[in-house]
Order: C-alpha cells, then sequence, then structure tokens
C-alpha cells in the first residue's frame, strides 16, 4: 500500500501562512524532547512531523533539548535522543539547542516582568498553591504575598537566584488573574527553587525555569514560525501567548494535535522507566520496548517508521491506532527489501539414505522474489540436514500436508523427499529421520514440477552455522495495558511469553558472517535482525523483528491474549 500524501489541519494553517507572507514566508519548526528518558514512538511522529514540515517546505527544524529539569536528566539521555533524532531524521546539520543556554536571557526576561508588576516572589509551598488556585467551578485565591513591592520582589528574586533559600520555600510567579476560567492562567509558577547540578550548567544555577514560562521563550530566541505540540498543551497556548505579548517579543504560533496512542503499548515515560528500573525489560533498548532504540535494535528500518507516522496522519481528535498498522509497516519494508535465508530454529536431524556420503552440491537460491537486482546465492546440500520439528509428524492431524511417515515434501530449493523412518531415543523422542530423496527432482530440472502438497525449508547439517534466535513478541497481552484488575497496575498485564530464547539453531552459512543490524527474511519463520549489542560474524545473535503475518488476530479470536 503506497504512503497517502501528506495532508493535515497543521499544514494547511502553514500553506495559508505562507500565502499570506506570515512569518516573512519562513518556515521554521523544532522538536523540543526533555532529556529525562528515551524517545518512544510517540515522539517518533513528533519527529517526522517537525522534520518533515521544514523537509517539505524548504525551512529549518531545530532539535532542541528543554532540559529545565536537573533532578531527571541525564548526559545519557541527551545523546541517545541525538542518535535516535539523527536516524529518523537524518543529518541535523549542527542544529542542536538547549533551553539552559537561554537560561540568562530567560532571567533577565523574568526580572523585566518583576519591574512592570507582572511577577512576584512567593512563599506559599506547593500544597498552598495547590489549594488555592481554586477548582474548575471556583476562582482562586490571591497569595498574601501577590502585592508585594516591586524593590522587594526584585531583592528576593536576585536572592533566590544566589541560593539564600530552601528548596520549595519560594517561587516565582506570574501576576495574572486568580479568577481566570483557564486555570493555567491563575498565577503560574514561573521559577522554582532546587539546589541541584544542571548536566550542563553544574551549579550555575539554583533556580530553574518551569515549562510554561520557558517554552515560548525559546521559541521566540530561536525565531520558531510554528509551534507544534500535543494536545495536552491547548489549554496552555493562552499562557504561552501571555508571556510572549507581556514581554513585546517576537511571538510564534503554538498549533497543538493529538499524540499517538497505539495498542498493546505503554507510552509513559514514567512507566517505561520503571519497566527499565525494575529490569521488567534488559533496558531502555530492549527489542520490545517501545523506545526508538528498542525499535532500531529490534531491527525496525527508519524508513517504515517514517511511512507508519505519514500513514496514520494527525489530527485534533485523541485515538488509539492498531499497532499492527506499525508491524504491517516494517513487514512491507522488509518484503520488498530484505534478503531470504534458510534458517532451523528448532532443529530435527534428517539423514537420506540414499545420498551419497561425503558429497555435496550446491542449489541456487534467490536472495529477493521481489528484487530481481539483488541476485542469487548459492546454498551447500548434503546426506544429513536439519528441519524444523514442527515440520514432521509422526501421527499427522487431518490437512497436514508436510513431513509425515510415508509422505513426500519438498525441500526448497532442492529434492522432494520421502519420509522412510523415525528414530527415537530411549525416552521415546524423536532423534532423526530417515529419508529418501528423488535425484530426478532437483530444482530446475524436467522432472521439478512432480506435484507435491508441501514445501519445507532445510540447512545442510555439515555447513550449519550455529546461532541464538530471540524469539519476541508485544510486550504487553491486553489492548490497553493501563485497563488493570481492581488491584492491580498495568504491569499485571505484561506478556509472561514476550521472549523466548532459542539457543540451538541451525542457519545457512551466509548467516554466520552478518554484521549487527543486518535484516534478512527467514523464509516461512518471519524478518530477523543481527542484534546490534550482542551479533557478531561468527557468533550471530539474530532478533525477531515481526512474523510474516499478524499471528495476534487469531491469537484474539480465540479469545487468547487480548
Amino acid at each position: 500500500m503506497p504512503t497517502p500524501e501528506r495532508n493535515d489541519f497543521i499544514r494547511d494553517i502553514i500553506a495559508s501562512d505562507l500565502q499570506t507572507s506570515k512569518f516573512e514566508g519562513r518556515v521554521h519548526t523544532r522538536f523540543p524532547p526533555e532529556p529525562n528518558g528515551y524517545l518512544h514512538i510517540g515522539h517518533a511522529k513528533s519527529i517526522q512531523l517537525n522534520f518533515g514540515i521544514a523537509r517539505d517546505h524548504n525551512g529549518l527544524c531545530n532539535l532542541r533539548f528543554d532540559d529545565t529539569n536537573p533532578e531527571k536528566e541525564e548526559q545519557e539521555y541527551v545523546d541517545s535522543i541525538v542518535r535516535d533524532v539523527e536516524w529518523l531524521a537524518g543529518d541535523l546539520k549542527g542544529r542542536i539547542y538547549f533551553a539552559s543556554d537561554y537560561f540568562r536571557q530567560m532571567y533577565d526576561w523574568a526580572v523585566t516582568l518583576v519591574r512592570e508588576g507582572k511577577a512576584y516572589v512567593c512563599d506559599l509551598n506547593a500544597d498552598e498553591i495547590r489549594r488555592t488556585r481554586g477548582t474548575l467551578t471556583e476562582p482562586g485565591k490571591e497569595s498574601p504575598y501577590r502585592n508585594r513591592s516591586i524593590d522587594e520582589n526584585l531583592d528576593l528574586l536576585d536572592r533566590m537566584r544566589r541560593g539564600e533559600f530552601p528548596d520549595g520555600s519560594k517561587t516565582l510567579r506570574a501576576k495574572i488573574d486568580m479568577a481566570s476560567p483557564n486555570i493555567n492562567l491563575r498565577d503560574p509558577i514561573m521559577y522554582r527553587i532546587v539546589h541541584e547540578a544542571h548536566h550542563r550548567q553544574g551549579d550555575a544555577w539554583c533556580i530553574y525555569p518551569t515549562y510554561d514560562w520557558a517554552h515560548g521563550l525559546e521559541d521566540s530566541i530561536e525565531r520558531i514560525t510554528h509551534s507544534i505540540c500535543t494536545l495536552e498543551f491547548e489549554n496552555h497556548r493562552p499562557l504561552y501567548d501571555w508571556f510572549l505579548d507581556a514581554l513585546g517579543i517576537y511571538h510564534p504560533q503554538q498549533i497543538e494535535f493529538a499524540r499517538l496512542n497505539l495498542s498493546y503499548t505503554v507510552l509513559s515515560k514514567r512507566k517505561l522507566l520503571q519497566l527499565v528500573q525494575e529490569r521488567h525489560v534488559s533496558g531502555w533498548d530492549d527489542p520490545r520496548m517501545p523506545t526508538v532504540a528498542g525499535y532500531r535494535r529490534r531491527g525496525y528500518t527508519a524508513e517504515s517508521i517514517r511511512v507508519f507516522c505519514d500513514r496514520i496522519g494527525v489530527s485534533k481528535k485523541d485515538s488509539i491506532i492498531d499497532v499492527a498498522t506499525l508491524e504491517w509497516s516494517i513487514r512491507e519494508d522488509l518484503n520488498a527489501h530484505a534478503r531470504r535465508a534458510m534458517a532451523v530454529l528448532r532443529p530435527l536431524k534428517v539423514v537420506l539414505t540414499n545420498y551419497p556420503e561425503g558429497q555435496t552440491e550446491e542449489l541456487p537460491a534467490v536472495n529477493n522474489p521481489e528484487d530481481e537486482s539483488a541476485g542469487s546465492r548459492v546454498i551447500p546440500f548434503g546426506r544429513e540436514l536439519y528441519i524444523e520439528q514442527d515440520d514432521f509428524r509422526e501421527v499427522p492431524p487431518p490437512k497436514y500436508y508436510r513431513l509425515s511417515p510415508g509422505t513426500e515434501v519438498r525441500l526448497r530449493y532442492g529434492y522432494i523427499i520421502k519420509c522412510e523412518k523415525v528414530i527415537k531415543d530411549a525416552s521415546g523422542a524423536i532423534t532423526e529421520l530417515h529419508c529418501t530423496y528423488d535425484p530426478e527432482t532437483r530444482s530446475g530440472s524436467p522432472a521439478a514440477n512432480r506435484k507435491v502438497k508441501s514445501t519445507i525449508h532445510w540447512v545442510s547439517a555439515k555447513h550449519a552455522v550455529n546461532a541464538e534466535v530471540r524469539l519476541y513478541d508485544r510486550l504487553f497481552m491486553k489492548e490497553d495495558p493501563n485497563d488493570a484488575e481492581e488491584g492491580k497496575d498495568f504491569l499485571s498485564n505484561l506478556n509472561p511469553n514476550s521472549l523466548e530464547v532459542l539457543r540451538y539453531c541451525k542457519l545457512e552459512p551466509m548467516l554466520g558472517s552478518a554484521a549487527p543490524g543486518d535484516r534478512f527474511q527467514f523464509e516461512r519463520m518471519g524478518y530477523f535482525c543481527a542484534d546490534s549489542a550482542d551479533s557478531k560474524p561468527g557468533a550471530p545473535v539474530f532478533n525477531r523483528i515481526v512474523t510474516l503475518k499478524d499471528t495476534w488476530a487469531k491469537i484474539e479470536q480465540k479469545g487468547k491474549p487480548g
């Protein structure tokens, strides 16, 4: 399915602004993450939107870190965000900015508002401010410190900056309207005292700006034209406008859109951090995590994520996108581009008793039937092979067309074989199959068209590469993971089968030299990627990216997970 043309209400606004020469015909957007965690798929939607709009209009887009909360921010998160944004959006061309670089200008503007009687220092603590803020139906109560003199406020603000007061003892608040129907305008906090070293500024500051105060100022300093936010900031837009108008500085336009909600997925940073800290996953880049780093390690391509973001579009209405849409995007991409290979994940040995001992032949195989330019390769074939355990049944169920005693199947790119004997150990477990092959049925020969009901994949035992394969599945069993039974939380919906590790897999030889990040379709098994952290040439470790089909649709119909 082709990606639909990008057309949405945000682009309509920008098109109108360009027609009227608003912002002098410029388009300049920004992506402003907080460096307090790794980016997730919801951020990917914002990245694609902001950088995509800039590209579409020959404009600019800044990566700007909103690093105003030193208690939760770390350099690790900064580095991971840069990697993720460059992976999705391309070369940033040095357009990386930090809110903390503007701290002095923000502070000077705060002093300006105090001088004009539009801001004041308040001694109420957080609980007292909350109690006096009012409700949706009742106005707030003015702080007893609201009418301090300008000189007193200037003195207190300077002493706050110098570190004379303990955390939480004072704040700087804007003086707007405690009776406003928009609670965000009821004397919001601009600065709070936090005696915490900043990951970039060190101990230079002990007062830090709130997001509402900093956001518009950052946009103004960078001459952003369209400040695109998620829908929860819609009620904050009047405050964004008030600060800029009160200061009389350059005024960008804030536009809000609905954030991404994905089925079987949690996108709360707090919950993702909990998954990491409590070791429900191996880290932020665990391939089951909905982080950009997790998707990349699992084997998703940047293009598939960009196509997914374009496909779901942008709207003003909250909705839940089926995660199958994301999985479809990566299948579509890899079907067109991934090399094919044969891999046996749960091996069962097959001995071709009428094949010459010590003989090896090479069989030609197509690398990608969707792409002729991918060419072909040769696969070694010999007397002893491995097939999937599921491709044999001693007592086959109805409509089972794979291998069973006395039946024939075709080996992919090879011969037709027939099961003659089942070998078992002392416990009765099947250890190998003795089969015969029809030498006239090699693929491409005149007799190759002889009809059999099934074709299975295989690997030559003599040439097989040993590998670990990790079968990743959805991390949660319920469509809405936050919907937990009474007395339980979202963790109760974790999928206990989200990871299965297979350590004795047998792969065709060329997979042994796979570089970390290389992607393949294991024929009949799904799409797989050599793990970027653990896989090494000669000792491969593969992650399942996605199955060949949406297996969860069938599971849900049977009333299983979800």
